[in-house]
């Protein structure tokens, strides 16, 4: 009860930052729900939840659809193998593996999100599908799809609007699927379903609670300050799977919390810094 309890105000925390800047609610949702219940539990309950969510999030854009179907369509393609061969990892990999996974992938792409970093496709459609298919295993393998999605989109060149659009019809198509596939492989098991109705409540109070508080604060100033705990919380994540799986010595495994911290604190320092010059900032998710 305690960890239900304790996952719902984790769910309303997540759907507010989402409701604010349009992205955020699984990657701020699984480094902690991690540490409490096993990923063949918790990721049918997110799926369930990111189907809603998400499917909202492209009916609020359904006009711009036609205009970025074009580039949208090869990522989509390329994601349907890549939900399939995550599926099959998911239902048979050992949970500590899929939570290594998880994380050892989110923080570097964090980490590059925070430093601004960006470097444009030419042949955008020729690297599409094998991106897709990437992307699609690691969502159906972790729920988290967002930091590439991204890097992707952004590096491309899409405007803020075309960017939301692009990210919300993506994540759809990946979502729907991949509860699909989660449904015909068994594992939409009751323990997912009670817990996806306690996550529920968060997601329809923080939506538009976030949409309110956006109205109050910087949005890249709050969206920079989201990215920096998250990228705390995955580093204590990783850390602590590393740790559990005895991979290297005990004294060693929290040193990746310690140069996470270092390294975001540089990059905060260098957001804050220029700021205030009111440089554009890149579009991005976690």
């Amino acid at each position: 009860m305690h960890a239900s309890i304790t996952l719902a105000l984790i769910s309303l925390a997540a759907a507010t930052v989402t409701g604010a800047l349009g992205y955020g609610y699984s990657s701020i949702t699984v480094p902690i729900a991690l540490l409490m219940i096993g990923s063949r539990t918790l990721n049918p309950a997110l799926v369930v939840v990111e189907v809603a969510v998400n499917g909202y999030s492209a009916f609020l854009n359904r006009h711009a659809i036609r205009r970025i179907w074009v580039r949208v369509a090869p990522v989509v393609i390329g994601v349907v193998p890549g939900v399939l061969v995550g599926s099959f990892l998911l239902a048979s990999l050992p949970s500590g593996t899929v939570k290594l996974v998880c994380y050892a992938t989110l923080l570097p792409l964090i980490l590059t999100q925070a430093a601004g970093f960006r470097l444009p496709i030419r042949r955008e459609r020729a690297a599409a599908l094998p991106f897709g298919l990437s992307v699609g295993l690691l969502y159906s393998l972790t729920t988290i799809s967002g930091p590439p999605l991204a890097l992707w989109f952004n590096n491309q060149g899409l405007t803020r609007a075309d960017f939301k659009v692009a990210l919300a019809v993506t994540r759809v198509c990946e979502s729907c699927l991949t509860l699909v596939t989660y449904a015909w492989l068994g594992l939409l098991t009751a323990d997912s379903w009670q817990l996806s109705g306690w996550l529920a409540p968060g997601v329809l109070l923080g939506m538009p609670l976030g949409h309110l508080l956006i109205e109050r604060i910087a949005p890249e100033t709050f969206r920079r300050v989201c990215m920096s705990f998250d990228a705390w919380l995955v580093g204590f994540g990783l850390s602590r799977v590393v740790d559990d799986l005895t991979v290297v010595p005990s004294v060693i495994c929290y040193q990746i919390l310690t140069l996470t911290l270092v390294i975001d604190a540089i990059l905060l320092r260098r957001f804050f810094a220029t700021s205030h010059k009111e440089v554009p900032a890149p579009v991005t998710t976690t």
